[in-house]
């Protein structure tokens, strides 16, 4: 592909990516969204004015690292601490609910398999899909009404944050096993490792930068820093240890995320992923969207994953959050607030169909489930909290 092609290909994108996604974000939808569809216009699917390349994917795959990283470095490790149990119990049955219910979904559309069968991992990784949550959207409706720092906020919030640890682990051993002659054992070992070094080497590691960090704040180096730490983490857990390389970028940010410069570096960081490799990303899943296999099947299965996704994480979330004393409207507004997806659930979907666990088709139903559940979501949080405001009144 000649140098001046690539160069028409970006300022299409580009350009696309910015227009679509300022009319999502007037729409009152995540930029995402409308990043999403710029590509599935350009694309194929429409006016094939650019196709999914070898170089735009290469450049996606950075942005999924440069995405993973910032909500590393975007985890408040205190605000963990204060939620403690309750938020990891809600956060542990919002993960489970949501990956039982998917695979389950998937085996009644295509069959039932036996552990280890190709079919049996699509399955499970259907579910791996439904688990994650993207608080972004929930967080501005409640900052908006007013609750973010309520008993409810809170718990969404803490809840969604290591909601997306869990189910980034879960999707590290999917991934592990992927393969049906590996060495469960080795493999089980190998993730252990990782985890147990990453805690060990990122204490070493953040108190050597912090001290760093003191005494250069705010220098153009330590970004710099930050980033190659990222990237040597997503070399290395994938590399040496068989683990996707977006876990690897997670864990450097959650090691820097108490630094004194996080916030800076989250700035410098999300400057290069915002103009560049974020919508390379969106758009690139657009492109890879391929709707000339949509049939009838298809379409009933992505009607039901997006059925299932939204009400796995409101039985399940919003559940357990009765068994833990939530009266019922704030068992409805936990549910509800847990269950918009986004970024992290087209990276895991980006990478299944990588590593051809799952087909194309599966970028529609994800793709519906983002629309849905990101329009749908802050309409239910505003009734819901109305809704209480006006029982409240009316009490009075």
């Amino acid at each position: 592909m000649e140098t001046y092609e690539i160069l028409r290909d970006l300022a299409v994108i580009f350009i696309s990516a910015k227009l679509f996604g300022l009319a999502a974000r007037k729409c009152k939808a995540p930029m995402v969204v409308g990043e999403i569809v710029a590509g599935l216009i350009i694309g194929p699917c429409l006016l094939s004015l650019v196709h999914p390349t070898d170089f735009i994917n290469q450049m996606a795959e950075i942005g999924v690292i440069l995405i993973m990283f910032s909500a590393g470095l975007e985890t408040n490790l205190q605000e963990l601490k204060k939620s403690g149990l309750i938020a990891f119990i809600i956060a542990c049955v919002g993960v489970f609910v949501p990956l039982a219910a998917g695979s389950l979904l998937y085996m009644c559309f295509y069959g039932f398999s036996s552990f280890g069968t190709d079919e049996f991992f699509k399955a499970v990784f259907t579910g791996c899909i439904m688990t994650a949550t993207s608080v972004g959207i929930t967080v501005e409706v409640l900052k908006e009404l007013g609750y973010l720092k309520s008993r409810v906020g809170q718990t969404i919030l803490s809840a969604a944050i290591i909601d997306d640890i869990i189910g980034i682990i879960v999707l590290t051993f999917v991934l592990g096993f992927k393969d049906p002659d590996s060495n469960t054992l080795l493999i089980t070992g190998k993730i252990a490792l990782f985890l147990v070094l990453s805690v060990i080497l990122g204490y070493v590691i953040y108190r050597i930068f912090k001290f760093y960090d003191e005494r250069h704040a705010h220098t153009r180096r330590i970004p710099i820093i930050a980033i190659t730490l990222c990237f040597i983490m997503a070399y290395v857990a994938e590399k040496y240890f068989g683990i996707a390389d977006i876990t690897g970028a997670y864990i450097a940010g959650i090691i820097l995320c108490n630094v004194r410069d996080a916030e800076y570096i989250d700035r410098r960081v999300s400057i290069n992923g915002y103009m560049f490799f974020a919508p390379m990303f969106f758009v690139g899943i657009g492109l890879k969207t391929d709707f000339s296999t949509l049939n009838g099947s298809v379409v009933l299965f992505a009607l039901g994953f997006v059925l299932v996704a939204l009400l796995s994480k409101i039985v399940g979330c919003g559940g357990v959050a009765k068994l833990c004393k939530f009266k019922w409207a704030d068992c409805a507004k936990i549910g509800v607030g847990m269950m918009t997806r986004g970024e992290v659930a087209l990276i895991i979907t980006n990478k299944g169909l990588d590593m051809n666990i799952i087909d194309h088709s599966f970028s529609t139903a994800v793709i519906l489930l983002i629309i849905v559940s990101s329009i749908a979501t802050p309409m239910l949080l505003k009734y819901l909290f109305s809704k209480d405001n006006a029982v409240a009144h009316a009490e009075q």
